[in-house]
């Protein structure tokens, strides 16, 4: 492995723990302030972690930022912080606590608002 590539492998690693700890300290701040069975700080987390990763693909595709900082922020941070495995668990709590509806409503809405988040980043990266 190359000095680079294990530079760029620890510096993943690093924003991914930073990622991670952003969600944790984001979710905690909503549970906080939003008592609700609904999970609303990974739907925030998730949707503007998709908003963010179409705007970091924009500025790459424009070369805006280079591939390595790409990779850094979405693969490291990003990854880090959203997470598909929470939203998937809370959604088999919610059908589980309140039927499915509450729980398909949350998965499909956090899909399908994630994919719009996404594009809308990508047009705002675009735009910039």
């Amino acid at each position: 492995m190359t000095v680079q590539a294990l530079a760029l492998t620890g510096g993943v690693g690093v924003a991914g723990a930073l990622g991670a700890l952003a969600r944790y300290l984001l979710g905690r701040w909503v549970a906080r302030r939003v008592r609700s069975v609904f999970p609303y700080g990974t739907f925030i987390i998730n949707l503007t972690g998709a908003f963010l990763i179409g705007i970091l693909f924009a500025l790459a595709d424009q070369k805006v930022i280079i591939q390595p900082l790409q990779i850094l922020l979405a693969t490291g941070f990003l990854g880090g912080y959203t997470t598909f495995s929470t939203m998937s668990w809370e959604g088999v709590q919610l059908m589980r606590s309140g039927g499915s509806r509450p729980g398909l409503l949350y998965i499909t809405g956090s899909l399908m608002l994630g994919l719009v988040a996404a594009a809308a980043g990508l047009a705002l990266g675009r735009w910039l």
